[in-house]
């Protein structure tokens, strides 16, 4: 996709104020505009994408029509009493492919990443490199994160579906 027809996607968390505030990349990013924070489940835009990772559907460029994509900033306790409302938005619940965390908490780690992690990854998934690029710039390590995933990335923003995903996820599990 060509960077000036990129569509800019707009990033919602639902924030459940569980983190250390020093360390929570959703607060940071909502300091610098570039997501909104929200403490209540019906304030997530209705059809919004919502990275989950119990999804039984994979991201995928397919996805590119969305223009809201949300994450959850609580703990899993919490999780489980938002899923029943969450199910009564109409969201399209979407898990993240296997990405390994260059956050400084859990570096090195597949599938542990934090909030501006999912964010740039859907968006490099859904062909907006240059938003991800912006929200990690405000990271000291946020350019890591697409160095070390840079290979999975591109192979992921070039699937055409879900199953197209798995599909590529196998090549790197």
């Amino acid at each position: 996709m060509d960077k000036q027809k990129e569509k800019k996607y707009h990033l919602h968390i639902y924030h459940a104020r569980q983190c250390d505030p020093k360390k929570c990349t959703g607060k940071k990013m909502a300091r610098f505009d570039l997501a909104r924070l929200f403490d209540k489940v019906q304030k997530i835009p209705r059809g919004s994408i919502l990275l989950d990772p119990m999804a039984e559907q994979a991201l995928s460029p397919a996805d590119r029509n969305e223009q809201n994509i949300t994450v959850l900033d609580c703990s899993w306790e919490t999780v489980e009493e938002v899923f029943p409302q969450l199910l009564r938005l109409q969201l399209k619940h979407r898990a993240l492919p296997y990405l390994v965390a260059a956050n400084p908490v859990n570096f090195g780690r597949p599938f542990k990443l934090n909030s501006v992690e999912a964010f740039a990854a859907s968006l490099y998934i859904l062909g907006n490199k240059e938003q991800a690029e912006e929200i990690l710039s405000k990271f000291n390590w946020g350019h890591t994160f697409l160095e070390v995933n840079k290979e999975p990335l591109e192979d992921y923003s070039k699937a055409k579906d879900s199953k197209d995903i798995i599909r590529i996820q196998s090549e790197y599990i």
